[in-house]
């Protein structure tokens, strides 16, 4: 499954909107402009993955305001802070809050770019990791009782008699059940049994 990403960009400089605007389309990129802080969290509901082009000096609410919401409310983004070189101190704070990366005005557009492929590529994987521990999470509620026991035992590296001896049930049927919950995992080894386990207790 594709993860289309978008490159959010809040800048109150209507020029800088439109160069990074055409700079990402340039690219092949999806953006969306923002002209202030609080237009970008008036749309907090529609934004979707990918990556934030943060301008720190704004009026009424600042970069770094804004980054302090964006986590209160634990929103997750990737966030490139762009920045003035006399405001080095203040986008070394917006990194300590969480910020991906920064970059200075005017920037170099080959290497701002690298710079946002770099963000969305870790942002398409923790994406799809997202996903995949979502669809693990689904697949262990399909098991039953007896089911998770065997798992249980088999994530413990005990073989089938010693998980049947514990359990008080026989070879045949601990054997039967670890096929049921293998193909309901949807798991072809062991290791992705115990990566599921593992996945899922994560996030308990």
């Amino acid at each position: 499954m594709s993860i289309e990403q978008t490159v959010y960009i809040v800048d109150d400089e209507e020029p800088v909107r439109k160069a990074l605007s055409l700079l990402t389309k340039s690219d092949g990129l999806q953006s969306r402009s923002f002209e202030n802080a609080q237009a970008f969290l008036d749309q907090l509901s529609e934004i979707g993955p990918g990556c934030l082009l943060l301008d720190v000096c704004m009026p009424d609410m600042s970069g770094l305001e804004l980054q302090k919401i964006l986590h209160e409310q634990s929103f997750d983004i990737p966030v490139i802070v762009l920045t003035g070189h006399a405001d080095i101190p203040t986008a070394v704070r917006a990194m300590k809050g969480g910020a991906t990366d920064f970059i200075e005005k005017p920037f170099d557009s080959e290497e701002l770019l690298r710079r946002i492929h770099q963000c969305l590529n870790g942002e398409k994987e923790r994406q799809k990791d997202i996903e995949w521990r979502m669809q693990a999470a689904q697949k262990m509620l399909t098991l039953t009782k007896r089911e998770r026991q065997v798992m249980q035992g088999m994530v413990e590296g005990k073989r089938n008699k010693q998980i049947a001896d514990a359990l008080f049930i026989s070879f045949r049927t601990v054997e039967l059940h670890r096929s049921s919950l293998m193909h309901k995992l949807d798991a072809g080894s062991l290791s992705d049994v115990v990566r599921i386990s593992i996945l899922v207790d994560s996030d308990a």
